[in-house]
């Protein structure tokens, strides 16, 4: 099995596509998904994805490469903000699947994108650590100074989703650090960095333990639905089709919604 992922990009594109999207850990020299198609051997289809999908993205893409042998799937896994801007940067990819319609409207506007279909639906929860040892039971204790929070950035889905979920309450946080993405924000929990934080249910469910997730009524009045959607550009664009239908099939959303996610 060939399966890749890479990490979120961090320098200039220019440089990127000179030297084509590398997989991470293989130690061989990687091939760029458009030169793979023209060569007629190994064939690659690239998935840009929101960060709290990388769990399930990742199992679908080992189940997409068993049933196409000799294809890889690779996936950048980020902040759905920051990769519809490097999709309309140039980005070569095949699949965007982001964590909110307003983040795909920025691909779809810039005819970037086909009609994105609408996969699942995420809530959020409060994370605190297993031990919860700041006693926090639902969202009006984050208010307190005393509590240290983190929240996603505002301009990416899961903090857009918080500040919904906070004004429906007519709560005002303050807190001690905004993340880029939501694992980011999560991972501060984890390491007992702070008391507590708004992140997706899945990614509670997927920390396997490591924090608690408690449920608060606002939630319900900050859904993000997830769009997904073929690149027009895509270089490989028929194994970009074939991936989008794996996700949107039945055993696409078994594993969805095995990990938490609600159907649409």
């Amino acid at each position: 099995m060939v399966f890749r992922r890479f990490s979120r990009w961090a320098v200039a594109l220019p440089v990127a596509f000179a030297l084509g999207l590398s997989g991470c850990g293989s130690g061989a020299p990687a091939t760029s998904a458009t030169s793979a198609s023209s060569s007629g051997g190994a064939k690659e289809v690239t998935v840009f994805a929101a960060a709290s999908l990388t769990g399930t993205f990742t199992e679908l893409g080992k189940t997409f490469e068993a049933a196409h042998p000799g294809t890889a799937v690779r996936f950048n896994f980020g902040s759905s903000a920051t990769l519809a801007q490097q999709i309309t940067q140039g980005a070569p990819a095949d699949v965007f699947a982001a964590a909110s319609p307003a983040t795909m409207k920025t691909v779809t506007d810039a005819s970037l994108a086909s009609a994105p279909a609408t996969f699942v639906r995420n809530k959020l929860q409060i994370a605190v650590p297993a031990d919860n040892p700041a006693k926090v039971d639902e969202l009006k204790d984050l208010t307190d100074t005393k509590v240290k929070v983190a929240l996603c950035a505002e301009q990416v889905p899961c903090g857009a989703a918080a500040t919904k979920a906070l004004d429906a309450a007519g709560l005002k946080v303050t807190p001690v650090t905004l993340e880029q993405d939501v694992k980011a924000t999560l991972t501060k929990v984890e390491l007992g960095e702070v008391d507590a934080a708004l992140v997706y249910k899945t990614d509670v469910i997927a920390s396997a333990g490591k924090v608690k997730g408690i449920e608060f009524p606002e939630a319900d009045k900050a859904i993000n639905d997830y769009p997904i959607a073929t690149l027009a550009k895509a270089p490989s664009g028929d194994l970009a089709k074939q991936f989008v239908d794996l996700v949107l099939s039945q055993q696409g959303k078994d594993v969805l919604t095995k990990a938490g996610f609600e159907a649409p």
